[in-house]
């Protein structure tokens, strides 16, 4: 007999029938309808619109998913999301064509509206050099203002793509800076950038060809020594502290010493680690020489820092990736914030009459944002902050290998979630760590504009009434960000040729293509289908909740989890039928009869 044999075992006590914690116990219906919904991948919250038919006056309701990108608001949309995402990868990684797709020449038409557009330009900078008063010559150029406004409308509607001018006319002097490398970073290789896209194949034995990529991870630089549990196969490394931690110990991600941990460099870096990613890949294209191609996701380390996993299409040597790494850097010219000049409680207060804001004891101004900026012109400037790249982990990935499978589930494992959901503090230690960082954002500036600057002797660049340092609602300062506001899913433009939406249409297509005919009573096929006819033939119109032909949520999901089922059922037996079909065809003739 065992020990557990022995152990008396105390039976649970149930609750008594009819009581309220018996009725708490039942599931609630609510939840059962939405379980029932994620578990088919039917929308929770679809959005009603009202389609009216331009040309027959027909009106009625049809439902389009939210299209959420995070599981908290509509998992089922979230994870199609994803799915997309996969698809999307899988298909532009290891290309042995260029995706790319050479833009139509320009007509006739379209080139004589462009030298309409061309001799209007030149006539209104004409008007600044003709002699007359300052009120005829503003009254003429808002009368070619008016002309250029008119043909650049008629401009967008034929097929040009993208605009012939930027939308609003800047005739601010633009402040130019130094493209004059730091001495304190070393140099990176220049090379003419080929515009192909596809990477190097080689040639293996018996023939085989093999197209191998790459997938890289990059991370910010230390900014002190946090607890971390390493494993080496079996063996676990000690920790910074001496220690050897287990892969859910609570201490994880923390600083060893929170006195000297850096938070004002790494609140920084989370800022502008954005801009390191973009200045990487330029610099990766001039030192490699080709359009390199890339597709990943950014998520949030133990240690509340952002890093970043790439699908690269072809090989680089890594000790060139490494080198780029340690050249790469974004210099931010903005007023030095070193220190805080006046404290949260008590910051500068705006002053209506000099419209401007004031130090609350002398009520002398602060400094605009223009002479700040003139300040930096001085020879001997230099940038407020510096933000560099840390480590780099780069490996190859074979095509068609589970590598292959594995990585491109490795980078898109967490773009259903927020930022800091895969890094939510647990422990005491953690919150604290959490709380010190979202601290230091909370008085650092995001953008020209921030309140913040005000806490630095600053007025932001447009400067206005009602500005709170500290409380700054730009993303950078919310706690759900830390301080990351930009893309999580970054995709180059030549990755696999197409949108989300292309993929999309294709998996569309596919499925028509096996149902021969079977979605025909769906939505989706009626939504496709109208969009062949015109886009302009329907108008489209959010739908109230309270409105009469509008039905209550309840019924509309149990309507379309139905239909989910039985257009499975449905795509099921249509995928077997098809599979039939093929296997009786490569079937030898003999046995086929």
């Amino acid at each position: 007999m065992s020990q557990l044999e022995l152990v008396p075992t105390t039976p649970v006590e149930q609750p008594r029938p009819g009581s309220r914690a018996d009725r708490m116990r039942k599931p609630l219906a609510k939840d059962a309808l939405k379980q029932l919904a994620e578990e088919n991948g039917v929308c929770v919250r679809p959005l009603a619109l009202r389609r009216t038919d331009t040309a027959t006056g027909l009106t009625e309701v049809v439902e389009v998913p939210c299209g959420a990108t995070l599981a908290v608001k509509c998992k089922p949309c979230a994870e199609r999301g994803r799915r997309l995402r996969i698809q999307q990868i899988r298909e532009g990684w290891h290309l042995a064509d260029e995706p790319a797709v050479r833009p139509d020449k320009p007509g006739e038409d379209v080139l004589a509206l462009v030298r309409v557009r061309a001799h209007l330009e030149f006539e209104r900078e004409a008007l600044h050099y003709q002699p007359m008063t300052p009120d005829e010559r503003a009254a003429q150029i808002a009368d070619v203002d008016a002309a250029i406004a008119e043909l650049d409308e008629a401009l967008a509607e034929t097929s040009l793509r993208g605009h012939l001018t930027p939308k609003e006319r800047d005739e601010r002097p633009r402040r130019k800076r130094s493209t004059r490398r730091r001495q304190d970073s070393p140099d990176l290789p220049r090379l003419p950038v080929d515009p192909r896209t596809v990477g190097r194949a080689y040639s293996g034995k018996a023939g085989k060809t093999h197209r191998p990529s790459m997938l890289v991870t990059l991370t910010l630089g230390s900014h002190g020594p946090v607890h971390s549990h390493l494993r080496r196969g079996a063996y676990v490394a000690p920790c910074e502290c001496g220690q050897r931690h287990g892969p859910y110990d609570d201490v994880l991600g923390t600083p060893v010493d929170p006195t000297s941990y850096d938070y004002r460099r790494a609140a920084l870096d989370s800022i502008h680690f954005a801009r390191v990613l973009d200045r990487w890949w330029q610099n990766v294209r001039r030192a490699a020489g080709w359009n390199v191609q890339y597709a990943g996701a950014v998520e949030l380390q133990r240690r509340l820092a952002p890093h970043a996993h790439f699908a690269i299409r072809g090989t680089l040597p890594r000790r060139l990736l490494k080198q780029i790494a340690a050249a790469t850097y974004h210099q931010v010219w903005w007023p030095r914030f070193d220190e805080l000049v006046y404290p949260v409680d008590k910051p500068p207060v705006w002053d209506v009459d000099q419209q401007a804001y004031v130090d609350p004891k002398t009520r002398e101004p602060l400094t605009t944002w223009g002479e700040a900026l003139d300040a930096l012109e001085e020879p001997d400037s230099r940038p407020a902050y510096v933000a560099r790249l840390g480590r780099i982990d780069a490996r190859g990935i074979e095509q068609g290998s589970k590598d292959a499978e594995r990585s491109i589930r490795y980078v898109t494992k967490y773009v259903t979630k927020d930022l800091t959901d895969q890094a939510r503090p647990r422990s005491d230690a953690q919150k604290a760590h959490f709380d010190r960082l979202h601290a230091e954002l909370s008085v650092l500036p995001c953008s020209p504009t921030c309140a913040n600057w005000l806490l630095y002797g600053v007025q932001p660049d447009g400067v206005k009434a009602g500005l709170t340092p500290g409380r700054c609602t730009g993303k950078v300062h919310q706690r759900s960000t830390l301080g990351f506001t930009g893309r999580r899913v970054l995709v180059s433009r030549q990755w696999s040729g197409k949108t989300l939406a292309d993929h999309r249409a294709d998996n569309r297509s596919w499925v028509r293509a096996i149902l021969a005919g079977g979605m025909a009573d769906t939505p989706e096929h009626d939504q496709t289908a109208d969009e062949t006819d015109g886009p302009k033939r329907y108008r489209f119109e959010l739908a109230r909740p309270e409105d009469p032909d509008v039905p209550p949520l309840e019924h509309r999901l149990l309507r379309a989890i139905s239909a989910r089922i039985r257009w499975r059922a449905d795509l099921d037996t249509a995928r077997l039928r098809t599979a039939a079909a093929v296997s009786a065809t490569d079937q030898p003739a003999a046995l086929a009869a």
